[in-house]
């Protein structure tokens, strides 16, 4: 399958074109904005870092809840195309949460309230609340609930 019968081509050229500015924009308030406008959920408080680079295919099935970071250059995935298919998933970032500079989150990765994601790593699975991941493919490295035990 070519990525043209799965979305418009003129859809995705105008994803990318608002993307590319929203990325070297350092205004939030303006990202949030540009971000709302292609059909992605955005709370109230979420900064995103320069080049920092939501899904140009299927924006919409991006949730960031209040207060969330996303780091520089950080990667938001809802789509993988593969040699004869492609698939999609929900990218969902909860409240607080932070994901570092030069993340790659890729499709259908739920990322828990409070939670953080280290710099450079690659979060291939959903992350609990609370939780620290690390790597390539990113695993739990700590638990918030494990330090108020």
């Amino acid at each position: 399958m070519r990525w043209t019968e799965a979305k418009s081509p003129l859809a995705v050229s105008r994803n990318y074109a608002v993307v590319l500015f929203a990325r070297a924009s350092p205004s939030l308030r303006l990202k949030n904005h540009l971000f709302r406008a292609l059909g992605m959920r955005v709370g109230a408080g979420v900064a995103w870092g320069l080049e920092s680079t939501p899904d140009v295919f299927w924006p919409e099935l991006i949730t960031v809840e209040d207060d969330a970071i996303i780091g520089y250059d950080a990667t938001l995935l809802c789509h993988e195309f593969l040699q004869e298919e492609y698939r999609t998933g929900e990218v969902h970032v909860g409240e607080r949460a932070m994901i570092g500079a030069g993340a790659v989150v890729l499709p259908g990765v739920r990322i828990g309230a409070d939670a953080q994601v280290a710099a450079n790593s690659l979060v291939d699975r959903d992350v609990p609340p609370g939780a620290t991941v690390a790597g390539v493919p990113a695993r739990v490295v700590s638990r918030e609930d494990a330090a108020n035990d």
